[in-house]
């Protein structure tokens, strides 16, 4: 690439933020503007009446509160982790990496932490990333906050649904799911799918590698040159966690209580041991879940802390950081209960399914996940909606089950950089507005995007 095309690129990152900046609303609006054009789809095309989508979208609204909770308790949890001293030192080291006259060294790391966490699992990729990002640009001041904030959360929308937590693989996967022995009618497959045949098939590893390596070349040569965005030192120690003020010894016997280090020894051998027990009874496969995440984290913490006081400190200020993630899950819920509770889900697929040929289903499935994962973030529940149709419908076409499995996780991750709902963490511990980051967003975007169209052009039709 010649230095002139790597300016004009520069350039066309730093005005396409300017004009985001400006234009791009909250991402509560956006998240209300998606709302009224599921519910406009639902009467048009899913042939819902207008009270009808009403009490869809009502239905739907509390169906997520655990997903919810899960969230808020991983935000929690590893703000917590974060703000420990061993682990703020650690973070602060490796933030201190890059050198800091050579500011899209800062933006790598960012893009290659996340990515790399976010393989191994999303909700810490996601907090984790979040976190991390003060303290790159406590030590490398120069870097462009908003490049930093966007690469910083290219593991969910790049590499995380061909990782260790990916869900539909995840599904497939578990005895007894309900796509193998549903409740009602026939099955939609008729055999389990193992991790060995999908998440470490040599195909999706490959496009794993692909993915991390264009994603980390397209981050660092957006940096721009001059006129980078950048904290002062007193914006980066507003949202930079810091470690809870050592606490003086206690003078009475409840404060000698509030610290007695026990009740932090009894809280985490109370979490690990259901979570060691089910790892070496039923594998560490069907144990893993973001349960088993908030488990570890929670354990960390509060070991990490060591003193009760300390522990519940952190976790009270990491809750600021949690508030948008508790305000907007029940409306993406209520558009997950427009497509679950009208004919909105299936009428989508059709429109899709009809202009597709053998060759182009699986694009067509990649395209389709990732539209529809703009209405419903969660890519568990979206696959057991979808799964039903787009199955028969590849099988109809001669397209394997596991080539419609990988498409569809890939194309659920594709559009999560341009989606306001996955960047709720990082844009609450930065407090930054989401239309400051979208510009260097969408970008990262079109360079993924490009590598997952071509890769759904070669990948394997029956295997």
């Amino acid at each position: 690439m010649s230095a002139s095309l790597l300016d004009r690129l520069r350039e066309s990152g730093a005005a396409l933020s300017r004009v985001t900046e400006r234009w791009v609303p909250d991402a509560w609006v956006i998240l209300m503007s998606l709302t009224v054009v599921a519910l406009l789809l639902a009467v048009t095309g899913g042939g819902a009446s207008i009270p009808e989508a009403g009490l869809a979208w009502g239905a739907g609204v509390w169906t997520l509160l655990e997903l919810a909770m899960q969230f808020s308790i991983a935000m929690v949890a590893a703000h917590a982790c974060a703000s420990s001293p061993p682990v703020y030192r650690l973070l602060d080291r490796l933030a201190g990496c890059p050198n800091p006259e050579r500011p899209a060294q800062a933006v790598a790391l960012a893009a290659g932490f996340s990515m790399t966490v976010g393989y191994l699992n999303w909700a810490f990729g996601l907090v984790g990333s979040a976190l991390f990002v003060p303290f790159i640009l406590k030590r490398n001041p120069r870097a462009d906050v908003r490049l930093v904030i966007a690469a910083a959360y290219m593991g969910i929308g790049t590499v995380w649904q061909s990782g260790l937590s990916s869900s539909a693989p995840l599904i497939m996967a578990t005895p007894g799911n309900p796509l193998l022995e549903p409740g009602t009618g026939a099955p939609v497959v008729d055999r389990l799918y193992p991790v060995t045949e999908t998440l470490f098939n040599p195909f999706n590893l490959a496009y794993a590698a692909a993915m991390l390596l264009v994603g980390l070349v397209a981050a660092m040569a957006l940096h721009p040159h001059r006129d980078a965005v950048t904290l002062t030192e007193a914006e980066v120690d507003e949202i930079l966690p810091a470690p809870p003020p050592r606490a003086e010894a206690g003078t009475t016997p409840a404060e000698r209580l509030d610290r007695f280090r026990g009740w932090s020894l009894l809280a985490a051998l109370l979490f690990a041991y259901p979570l060691a027990h089910s790892i070496l009874t039923r594998g560490f496969g069907a144990s893993w879940t973001i349960n088993a995440y908030n488990t570890v984290f929670l354990v960390l913490a509060i070991v990490l802390h060591g003193r009760p006081t300390s522990f519940l400190r952190a976790c009270r200020d990491g809750v600021g950081a949690a508030w948008g993630i508790i305000l907007q899950f029940p409306f993406y819920a209520g558009i997950f209960g427009l497509i679950q509770n009208t004919n909105l889900g299936g009428w989508l697929g059709e429109q899709f399914a009809a202009v597709a040929t053998t060759r182009l289903y699986p694009l067509v499935v990649y395209v389709y996940s990732g539209i529809m994962s703009m209405f419903i973030p969660s890519a568990g529940s979206k696959w057991m909606i979808e799964a039903p149709y787009v199955i028969p419908a590849g099988e109809a076409l001669d397209v394997s089950v596991m080539t419609v499995l990988l498409a569809y996780a890939y194309g659920d991750s594709a559009f999560n950089l341009i989606h306001p709902f996955w960047a709720l963490p990082i844009l609450a511990v930065t407090r930054r507005r989401f239309g400051e980051i979208f510009g260097y967003a969408f970008l990262l975007w079109l360079a993924t995007i490009l590598l997952g169209v071509a890769t759904m052009l070669v990948i394997p039709i029956r295997w």
